[in-house]
C-alpha cells in the first residue's frame, strides 16, 4: 500500500509539473503532431485549414510537422519562424489568460503576417474583439508557460 501511495503521489507531481513547464509546440496528448497535422503554410498561402500529408513531414523544435504540397514544406523550412503558429500553436485568447488550451485547427487568425490559433470559432470571435490587448497578455505569459 505505502508502495501505490508513493507512485501516486509521485505521478501527480510529474503530471503537475508538466502544467506548468509546457513543450514549446503543443502537439497534443497522444502523438506528436503540431496543429495536430495540418499544414501551417496553407493558413497563409489559402487562408485555410488543410490537413497535410503524412508523407510530407519535417521536425522542427520537437514536433513533427505536416504539409499539403512540398512546395510548402520547402517555405517552412527556408523560414519556420515565420509560419509556425504563436503561442507554439496553443489557444491565443487563453495564452492571454496564463492558460495552455488546444485549439480547432479551423479558428484562426492571420494579423500581422503571424498565425494565432483559438480553441474555437467562438473563442476567436471574442479574441478578434481586442487583439491588441489579448497579445500582450499572451506575450508576457508564454514564456513563464512553456519550456523555451
Amino acid at each position: 500500500m505505502k508502495l501505490f501511495k508513493t507512485l501516486f503521489i509521485s505521478f501527480a507531481l510529474l503530471m503537475s509539473a508538466s502544467v506548468f513547464a509546457a513543450d514549446p509546440i503543443e502537439t497534443g496528448t497522444f502523438n506528436n503532431k503540431a496543429i495536430y497535422g495540418y499544414d501551417t503554410v496553407a493558413y497563409f498561402t489559402q487562408n485555410k485549414a488543410v490537413k497535410g500529408d503524412k508523407k510530407i513531414t519535417t521536425e522542427w523544435r520537437g514536433a513533427e510537422w505536416h504539409f499539403s504540397t512540398e512546395e510548402h514544406k520547402q517555405m517552412f523550412l527556408s523560414d519556420p519562424e515565420k509560419y509556425a503558429p504563436q503561442y507554439g500553436g496553443y489557444c491565443a485568447y487563453a495564452m492571454s489568460d496564463g492558460r495552455l488550451v488546444g485549439i480547432d485547427e479551423d479558428a484562426f487568425t492571420i494579423l500581422d503576417g503571424k498565425l494565432y490559433l483559438n480553441y474555437s470559432k467562438s473563442v476567436m470571435n471574442e479574441w478578434r474583439s481586442n487583439t491588441v490587448q489579448f497579445i500582450e497578455e499572451a506575450d508576457g505569459h508564454y514564456p513563464k508557460l512553456v519550456d523555451l
